[in-house]
């Protein structure tokens, strides 16, 4: 897809050449300037009045009447230098993509040297660009009717690069669209249907990625989850006609299996609430209740392709969440496969009795640290609203790793306390160790503090993506539906770690 040359030649045929342009951009040099020249200095003039902007992300296009082989001129403003960033260039060629498929171009060459600044080198610039060009083009399909007429797709791109090798600005913008298709896959997990994404479903997709990339792969049934004792997640699964699942891929990339990351996703493929039903409105859209689940396998696949030297265990408990003669009641209590028994208080509060089951799992394998993600509570949009992830940790040295991560990806979050009275309102169960809903004050510290009572001492971060996993509008990186959140976050954490001493 990507082919990287290190000489501009303005006479080569492309559907469109793309110039970034800053606030700065006054007086002309490089490729701007052997342009301007071929324009008769009307670029220069365009840039002056203002009808190719500089402000940031504003896309300006420009026919070239057959004065250079492009047939068009796309000219993406950076804004000011002080403004300029990864994270705007980013989204400023998310926002150049977009257009592309209204715009029916199919390939196109950028001129990389001109999206480059004090805080933005070339390689950082190609992974941007490998990036967006990747989350930006995601659609889901659906399942309308399709048009005789295939959709047109961007096919190929041309990288202008003169200030480094080629290979290397190639293998960034590779890596970059490795991400970003890690995302896509995410996205779409999250964006199916719940009869068309069972617990089952899942592991089959879990499996296929180990085929793949050569992970270790364990898939428990229910049969091997009962001799487990694994009773949290059994008793979410009770009402249930799908058996549950207990998915497993362990990715060894140093000769000893140690300093291991477990990654822990929540798995509910539809939440009806339990007994404890949602309301109806409530309901509609529990389909993205495995936004976690599918975080970590977007991530996976990540690690898969770029095969990081870390060793990492994914697990995700999963099953759907329903009503019937056999699911689960308030005021039961169950047993944990930590020993740990749970007065359940709030069958709709059953992310984090999944959750329970597979932190205690992925410490069986071996896992040294642990981040779990989930689509946990309702209670972290009241806090931080529909933009940032909600954060909570026992460990101070490994949370600093995964916000440094979450900030490079561009995904923010934000770090809730976890007191000790906190903790005491989860273990206050006059009948057994922990109830599972204190009460809706504090409503995601209650699930964070009773996640963290399986994490015991294990260093721990706890995701909280409830606002972050879906959004209601088209943005310059993807369209409504899924986000695909914390897949990159993730996989840089794993791509960055280091051992804690």
């Amino acid at each position: 897809m990507f082919n990287v040359k290190n000489q501009v030649d303005l006479n080569t045929t492309h559907e469109c050449l793309v110039v970034g342009v800053t606030h700065k951009t006054t007086s002309l040099d490089g490729v701007l300037q052997e342009l301007d020249q071929r324009f008769d200095g009307e670029i220069i003039n365009l840039l002056k009045s203002g009808d190719i902007s500089t402000k940031k992300k504003a896309i300006s296009k420009v026919h070239t009447l057959n004065k250079i082989g492009a047939k068009r001129l796309y000219f993406v403003g950076l804004g000011k230098e002080k403004e300029f960033s990864f994270e705007l260039l980013r989204e400023a060629f998310g926002r150049l993509f977009k257009s592309s498929k209204a715009e029916k171009w199919t390939e196109a060459a950028f001129v990389l040297d001109t999206f480059t600044g004090e805080k933005v080198e070339m390689l950082d610039a190609a992974h941007a660009l490998g990036e967006a060009c990747a989350m930006a083009t995601y659609q889901f399909e659906g399942y309308k009717q399709k048009s005789n007429e295939p959709d047109k797709k961007i096919e190929q791109l041309t990288i202008y690069s003169s200030k480094l090798d080629e290979s290397e600005v190639g293998a960034a913008l590779s890596v970059g669209y490795v991400y970003g298709q890690g995302v896509n896959s995410a996205r779409t997990l999250v964006n199916l249907p719940g009869n068309m994404l069972t617990a089952t479903d899942m592991a089959d997709y879990a499996q296929s990625l180990g085929e793949k990339y050569g992970f270790e792969v364990e898939i428990l049934d229910k049969a091997e989850i009962e001799n487990l004792g694994m009773g949290a997640l059994l008793a979410v699964n009770q009402g249930s006609e799908e058996p549950p699942k207990m998915i497993v891929l362990k990715y060894q990339g140093k000769e000893e299996w140690k300093d291991v990351i477990g990654l822990v996703g929540k798995g509910i493929t539809f939440d009806t609430g339990g007994y404890s039903l949602k309301t109806k409105t409530g309901i509609v859209g529990m389909k993205t209740d495995m936004g976690g689940a599918a975080a970590v396998l977007g991530a996976m696949e990540i690690i898969g392709e770029l095969k990081p030297e870390q060793n990492v265990v994914a697990v995700i408990p999963s099953t759907d969440n329903m009503v019937s003669g056999k699911a689960f009641k308030p005021d039961d209590v169950i047993t944990s496969m930590s020993g740990k028994t749970i007065e359940v208080l709030n069958t709709d509060a059953e992310g984090r009795l999944v959750l329970a089951d597979a932190v205690t799992y992925a410490k069986h394998h071996g896992a040294n640290y642990l981040v779990d993600v989930a689509t946990l509570t309702g209670g972290v949009i009241t806090a931080l609203g529909l933009e940032t992830t909600g954060a909570f940790t026992n460990h101070e040295a490994w949370f600093e790793q995964v916000l440094e991560a979450s900030y490079e990806a561009g995904e923010p979050m934000w770090r809730l306390p976890i007191f000790e009275k906190d903790k005491e309102r989860v273990r206050g169960s006059k009948i057994a160790d922990l109830n599972n809903s204190p009460g809706s004050e504090g409503h995601a510290i209650m699930g964070a503090a009773f996640v963290g009572e399986f994490a015991e001492g294990t260093p721990w971060v706890h995701l909280d993506i409830a606002g972050t996993s879906g959004t209601r509008k088209d943005h310059d990186l993807g369209p409504v539906g899924a986000t695909g959140v914390m897949t990159r976050t993730l996989a840089l954490l794993v791509e960055r770690f280091e051992p804690i001493s």
